[in-house]
């Protein structure tokens, strides 16, 4: 379980008496998103004719964009269960955003687990640290401190992929 016990404010959304705005929600999703298409290829170079995963990540998009609701997208992440490979989480990491902000690093940790386990064990390390720094290149400037700190708080229930 990637989820504190204790939910955290600033992922959730004012209207649901949060702190967080409806953009850096969608910020928070898309930034999922890319994390997740990110290691898509290792999954698909198992599973090419397995859609679910890149299937998930476009329905994140498509409700940033206001094309489909919460409930619909955190439909695509519920047919992501029992996909072995951590891309797989990834995608449906990021595809719940939507419905908890709190998964975008969900979709970042699985994407890194996803990165390690696609190498051989002496060049796991230097996948995690690459595949960290393509991570946070990609946050936005209006939610990187969020994240940054989000990930301090919360490495230790995400296997340590944060560790700097």
């Amino acid at each position: 379980m990637i989820l504190p016990k204790k939910r955290d404010p600033r992922f959730i959304t004012i209207r649901r008496g949060g702190t967080l705005t409806d953009s850096d929600h969608q910020l928070l999703a898309l930034w999922a998103a890319a994390c997740a298409e990110h290691v898509l290829h290792l999954f698909e170079s198992t599973q090419p004719s397995d859609q679910r995963p890149r299937q998930a990540i476009a329905q994140a998009r498509a409700w940033v964009r206001g094309e489909i609701t919460m409930t619909q997208a955190r439909r695509a992440a519920r047919e992501l269960r029992g996909a072995a490979r951590e891309a797989a989480y990834a995608a449906g990491q990021a595809a719940v955003v939507a419905h908890v902000a709190a998964h975008e690093l969900g979709a970042a940790a699985y994407a890194t687990k996803a990165a390690r386990s696609a190498v051989v064990e002496s060049e796991r390390e230097q996948a995690v640290r690459l595949e960290r720094q393509w991570q946070r290149e990609q946050l936005p400037d209006a939610i990187r401190g969020l994240v940054l700190d989000d990930q301090r708080l919360r490495n230790e229930i995400c296997w340590f992929v944060f560790d700097p």
